[in-house]
């Protein structure tokens, strides 16, 4: 994790400023979703992002790819249609 040298005080209310030069280098405006993670002893703020559904597993990760036509798969949806293509031209029937 890279270090920015930026320390900023709790509010009474619990509320922390974000420096605007953070706000301008990750493009972080008003009103824009933070998601808030606790690792251990440290808090993590990151910029809230939704991931499409796998169209197989029905998993939501931000390791799902968007493939041509908008067909979305997780890696284990992946999988599980390559071996179902495989199969396929394996014994031809299936």
């Amino acid at each position: 994790m890279k270090s920015t040298g930026i320390v900023r005080k709790v509010d009474q209310l619990g509320r922390v400023v974000l420096p605007s030069e953070l706000r301008k280098v990750l493009d972080i405006k008003e009103k824009t979703p933070i998601e808030i993670y606790v690792d251990e002893n440290q808090i993590i703020f990151q910029k809230y992002q939704t991931y499409p559904a796998c169209v197989i597993t029905g998993e939501i990760t931000k390791e799902n790819k968007v493939y041509s036509g908008n067909l979305i798969l997780s890696p284990e949806g992946a999988q599980q249609l390559f071996n179902q293509l495989s199969n396929k031209n394996i014994d031809g029937s299936k």
